[in-house]
C-alpha cells in the first residue's frame, strides 16, 4: 500500500510517500513544496494544488494522511495554513483518494506511544522505522513522513 503524508503550510508543505508491505516500510520520496512569498496567495495555492495533484498522479496513493490544523496564537498564520489544507483536501477529493486527518498528539502517539513526544523523538522514530541512515530534512518533510507512518498504522476505510 502506498501512502502520501502531508504537513500543510503555505510557504513550505512537507510531503512523504511511503510504501507499506505487511509491516515493512519503504520510502519512495520526500521533500517540500515551496512557494514564493512574493507571489499572491491565490498563485501560491494554485502552485500547491498542482504539486499535490502531481504527487497523487505519480504515486497513486491508497490513502493520504494530512495533519489537522492546530491552534496558533498567530491568526494570520492559522488562516494561511487553513487555506493550504483546503487546497490539499480538494486535490485529494478530486483524485478520489481517501484522506485521514490527524492531530499532532495522535501522530506522536502512533509513532512513540506518547502523545506529548518532542520533535527529536519523532524524528528518531521516523529514521528508525523507515531504516534511514539520517533524519530526513527539512523538518516539514520529516513531519510528513511521520504522518504517512501514522496513516499506515491506522486502520480506516475498510483497510
Amino acid at each position: 500500500m502506498i501512502i502520501l503524508g502531508i504537513d500543510p503550510g503555505i510557504a513550505d508543505t512537507g510531503f512523504g510517500v511511503i510504501k507499506k508491505t505487511r509491516d515493512v516500510f519503504c520510502v519512495l520520496e520526500y521533500g517540500t513544496i515551496a512557494t514564493k512569498k512574493t507571489d499572491s496567495l491565490m498563485d501560491r495555492l494554485q502552485e500547491l494544488h498542482s504539486a499535490i495533484i502531481g504527487l497523487i498522479k505519480k504515486y497513486k496513493p491508497a490513502r493520504i494522511g494530512v495533519e489537522e490544523l492546530f491552534f496558533s496564537k498567530n491568526a494570520k498564520t492559522a488562516m494561511t495554513v487553513a487555506h493550504a489544507r483546503g487546497v490539499i483536501l480538494l486535490a485529494a477529493k478530486s483524485a478520489h483518494c481517501p484522506v485521514q486527518e490527524y492531530t499532532p498528539p495522535q501522530i506522536k502517539q502512533a509513532l512513540t506511544g506518547y502523545g506529548a513526544a518532542d520533535k527529536k523523538q519523532i524524528q528518531y522514530m521516523v529514521k528508525s522505522m523507515l531504516k534511514l541512515t539520517t533524519i530526513p530534512k527539512p523538518d516539514d518533510a520529516a513531519d510528513a513522513l511521520a504522518i504517512a507512518i501514522c496513516t499506515a498504522q491506522t486502520k480506516q476505510y475498510g483497510q
